[in-house]
């Protein structure tokens, strides 16, 4: 393995976020990209994924969030996408990200991306929205569309776990033993937690809030995701005013084709880097 490849991998660090451990995955120089992981996983789950963003000429900084992976969970109170949104902007101090950064979410940590796009949109340089929770609504049967809040949960687990064994299922299956299992075991409670939060999410006015305060966003979903439908999906490109992208695969495809998540990223990375050498070129023009 060359140098520039080991380059490319995730180092694995702790840190300190209002007196609670945060474990974290950093790598790369340049544009920082701040990634958000699903429900009850954690930043190794992406490893491959955020290998490429690094390959790409990013500074990743992947936590993994209260409650999972290691990281303290929150208090009680705070255990909201909110609260998940003002402990990010605490964790990018921490770390020392002081520019705006990319800022990507899948599932779970797409609804706290968008919360903390909403309530920190000055922290933004460019959000990505990875089959986000956080439309509001579902598909039921017949076609008719409720409330996210009526699914019964037994819904979410058995589309969950007829995504997890789809096509290309074994990167996913191994994630889940190596993280998902390990979290629900060492934490049940914060998982347990996560999972309500999930199920009421329902952003439409920060979404519309984002899209008044005219921070750049990328909507990607796949095809075949059977957790989060497509209804809900259109709600949140609905609320933004984007066309999102469907690619192929299930909830977690990013998981099982990290080539595909590069792909889909590509052009909100690029328009991040473009952003980011007009802001540094304004002092220099500023003098002149």
């Amino acid at each position: 393995m060359h140098s520039g490849e080991r380059g490319a991998h995730l180092v694995w660090r702790h840190a300190s976020v209002g007196g609670r451990r945060v474990n974290y995955g950093v790598a790369g120089v340049g544009l920082p990209v701040l990634f958000l992981h699903g429900w009850a996983l954690g930043a190794r789950s992406y490893k491959r994924a955020m290998k490429r963003l690094v390959r790409l000429g990013c500074r990743v900084v992947a936590p993994a969030l209260p409650g999972f992976g290691g990281s303290a969970q929150l208090a009680g109170r705070d255990t909201t996408l909110a609260g998940y949104a003002a402990w990010a902007d605490a964790f990018l101090d921490e770390v020392g990200v002081d520019e705006p950064a990319l800022v990507a979410g899948h599932s779970l940590g797409g609804a706290v991306a968008a919360q903390f796009a909403h309530d920190f949109p000055d922290r933004v340089a460019h959000l990505v929205l990875i089959n986000a929770i956080g439309g509001g609504v579902w598909s039921a049967a017949a076609g008719t569309v409720r409330s996210m809040a009526e699914r019964p949960l037994w819904d979410w687990a058995v589309t969950l776990s007829r995504d997890i064994s789809g096509a290309s299922a074994a990167p996913v299956l191994r994630v889940v033993a190596e993280e998902a299992l390990p979290n629900l075991a060492a934490n049940p409670l914060a998982v347990w937690r996560a999972a309500a939060i999930a199920r009421r999410a329902d952003l439409c006015a920060e979404l519309s809030g984002i899209r008044r305060a005219g921070v750049p966003v990328t909507v990607v979903s796949s095809e075949g995701d059977l957790v989060v439908p497509k209804a809900s999906f259109e709600a949140i490109c609905g609320q933004l005013g984007v066309e999102g992208r469907l690619v192929e695969g299930g909830h977690s495809w990013l998981i099982a084709d990290p080539d595909a998540f590069v792909e889909a990223v590509l052009p909100a990375v690029a328009a991040a880097r473009a952003s980011r050498a007009a802001m540094a070129r304004l002092p220099l023009a500023a003098s002149q």
